[in-house]
């Protein structure tokens, strides 16, 4: 097949960036160098990982060490010492031990000694109940932490073709007074509902539930190091310092101190989101940890979980000082039975791999094999880069380039993303600033990164199916949408920036790939020109409400394009042939102007045909039109899917003005 055989031989250095949350450094997109794959040379246990289980007779303890010569769990009452019990060691590499009577309330630690030297203890590896900051886990009962109507708690069902990811930090949506929010920053705050601004709007889920999005993506949730928890504060992070997988960070907790409030509140606003209608997506960082000293990976099997130069010093394909190494077995399992676990007991829908080229395809194969088992509409997705050469065989790697060979995994596209919006460097705006040579780069992001005969943008197309391509022109990551247009426009008043913000979401919306919009972007949010604020003040992050009302003209468009694909299925079509067979290109002389249309969709659509037209040039554009009688669905300021009014092309001809984009439906 064409398309496997140009990916395979295909030696294209991946142009992207993105930015490190862990340091905020920029990080560049790179091919990964071959190293020999390390031999799995300890054992790895069958059964799942449960490092401990509480009943009111007994709490019993695991720990996988199997390099250790002594392992033993302490417990506390608070932070004071209370009893040490030796572990014994079994064949897979397994230590156990059992504490007999009722230990809820109380915490652990375990310690290692290896060559004869203690290790500092450690929460472990998989601990789902932590003490402030992480370093022992806490003795709970987890039922303990259900909230009312938990057990009825269902993910929302979504149709495929009407997926929308919203991005979103706790504190962004939550911290401006503009929010009306009574818990800012907290679990429970994102989960209340009536919340209204100053002006009135409805902010906060309610906000979401009115645009109509599907997803809601979340930054990182497990617990990190990047913030002391022992505090209350206002300090900001991102979050992409992982140090417990598998316990939510207490940060956003109204008692970071009480190791089931974090569980229980996070629940909550997994169920408020849910009664909403709106499916949950945790941002997950398994490509890298917290400094390695603290982490229990390191404080267990040192050396085992990383990828490890021969000098035993790190590899750094994370940029982050440490990057894992999902290929070896105890790694693979861990981070299969880690996502299994945020499915069950959190029922979350969804995940969003940060520096997913670091983790091998294979590994992720076989997350969307177990993660499929539990929820057939699982949505993952993930950064198809590095920031520098991951110390691995770089074909055995989920690069963007290979996504073709993970069914059911989706990627970022950069493709999309710097064709509309310009070059994350500055040095070169994208189509919506009429800037020459991007044409054939949106034309890919238009058929979803899938193989067209129409489409010479690359040479191969790195998608099997358009829902494989994540569609977007900002995220967290870099300077969100408005910053980026006025600082490569700066002559550009605010009537022509709010275009350029339209006309940028329409490619995004109207393309096959599956759309993602960060959140504020749709109430024209600035972050004061900073590109990086994963560690800045609310002063920078905190979205301000009032833009609502002030821009409710382009809160309306975002809705519309939302609205748009929930109502036509033809620009979701989920399947390469159907895209080959159903899209045709529109040529223009312009370099800033791309028009398709859509035809022969009877039975996909309610529509029979749907002609899209884009102009990112500053004068107008006349496109050859197929002749017939349509209706307006879109004409540059107003988007209404069933159509506003009718329109007949006699000559095949139709102007569209300076930076719009038109959109027409024959029913």
């Amino acid at each position: 097949m064409r398309l496997k055989s140009m990916l395979q031989s295909s030696t294209i250095l991946l142009a992207a960036i993105a930015l490190v949350a862990c340091g905020g450094s920029d990080k560049k997109s790179a091919e990964g160098e071959s190293n020999e794959e390390v031999a799995p040379t300890h054992p790895v246990p069958e059964k799942p990982i449960e490092e401990m289980s509480y009943t009111p007779e007994k709490s019993h303890f695991e720990l996988w060490a199997p390099t250790a010569e002594k392992a033993v769990v302490r417990l506390y009452n608070g932070d004071i010492f209370a009893e040490e019990v030796e572990m014994v060691k079994g064949d897979d590499g397994l230590w156990s031990a059992d504490v007999m009577g009722d230990k809820r309330g109380m915490y652990y630690a375990f310690q290692v000694t290896i060559d004869g030297k203690p290790l500092k203890e450690t929460a472990g590896i998989f601990a789902r109940a932590l003490n402030v900051n992480g370093d022992r886990g806490a003795i709970i009962n987890l039922r303990e932490t259900d909230p009312a109507g938990w057990q009825e708690d269902k993910s929302p069902q979504v149709t495929p073709s009407e997926t929308v990811i919203y991005e979103m930090h706790y504190r962004d949506m939550t911290a401006h007074a503009s929010a009306g929010n009574s818990n800012p920053g907290k679990y429970i705050g994102m989960a209340e509902r009536g919340t209204r601004s100053l002006e009135g709007k409805a902010t906060g889920i309610d906000h979401l539930v009115e645009l109509g999005v599907t997803h809601v993506h979340l930054l990182p949730t497990a617990d990190f190091g990047s913030i002391d928890e022992s505090r209350p504060t206002n300090q900001y992070n991102w979050g992409y310092e992982p140090k417990n997988y598998n316990a939510p960070e207490g940060t956003y907790s109204t008692n970071a101190a009480d190791p089931e409030a974090r569980i229980r509140e996070l629940k909550s606003l997994v169920k408020a989101l849910h009664d909403a209608g709106i499916c949950v997506v945790l941002d997950v960082v398994y490509n890298h940890t917290t400094a390695a000293e603290n982490c229990g990976f390191e404080l267990t099997v040192p050396g085992y979980f990383y990828r490890m130069r021969e000098d035993d010093s790190f590899a750094d394909g994370s940029g982050c000082g440490n990057e894992t190494a999902s290929e070896k077995p105890m790694m693979r399992k861990y981070m299969v039975e880690s996502l299994e676990y945020w499915v069950k007991e959190y029922h979350i829908d969804g995940f969003r791999f940060d520096l997913m080229a670091i983790h091998d395809i294979e590994t992720m194969n076989l997350i969307k094999e177990r993660l499929t088992a539990l929820n057939p509409d699982i949505l993952l997705y993930g950064e198809g880069w590095a920031a520098s050469a991951p110390l691995y065989d770089e074909s055995k790697l989920a690069f963007k380039r290979y996504t073709y060979q993970m069914p059911g995994v989706a990627a970022f596209s950069d493709d999309i993303r710097n064709a509309l919006r310009g070059t994350l460097d500055l040095t070169e705006g994208g189509f919506v600033h009429g800037v020459a040579g991007n044409k054939e780069a949106l034309k890919f992001g238009i058929v979803g990164g899938v193989e067209h005969p129409e489409v010479k943008h690359s040479d191969a197309a790195w998608c099997a199916n358009p829902r494989q391509h994540i569609s977007y022109v900002s995220c967290h990551d870099d300077h969100n949408l408005r910053d980026r247009l006025e600082l490569l426009s700066p002559d550009a008043d605010e009537e022509e920036l709010l275009k350029m913000v339209k006309l940028a979401q329409f490619g995004v919306f109207t393309s096959q790939g599956v759309p993602f919009i960060f959140c504020g972007e749709e109430m024209f949010r600035t972050k004061q020109h900073e590109k990086n604020t994963y560690n800045m003040s609310d002063k920078y992050n905190a979205i301000d409400w009032g833009n609502k009302h002030t821009y409710s003209d382009l809160v309306e468009y975002y809705k519309g394009l939302i609205a748009l694909r929930k109502a036509h299925p033809a620009f979701s079509l989920g399947d390469a042939d159907l895209v080959r067979q159903h899209l045709r290109f529109i040529e223009s002389a312009n370099e800033a102007a791309v028009g398709f249309y859509l035809y022969d969709i009877e039975d996909i659509d309610s529509a029979k045909s749907i002609v899209v037209l884009m102009n990112g040039s500053r004068e107008s554009v006349t496109f050859d039109v197929p002749t017939g009688d349509y209706k307006w669905v879109a004409d540059g300021d107003t988007i209404v899917p069933n159509g506003m009014g009718s329109i007949t092309i006699n000559d095949g001809k139709l102007t569209v003005p300076p930076i719009t984009g038109y959109i027409l439906a024959e029913f």
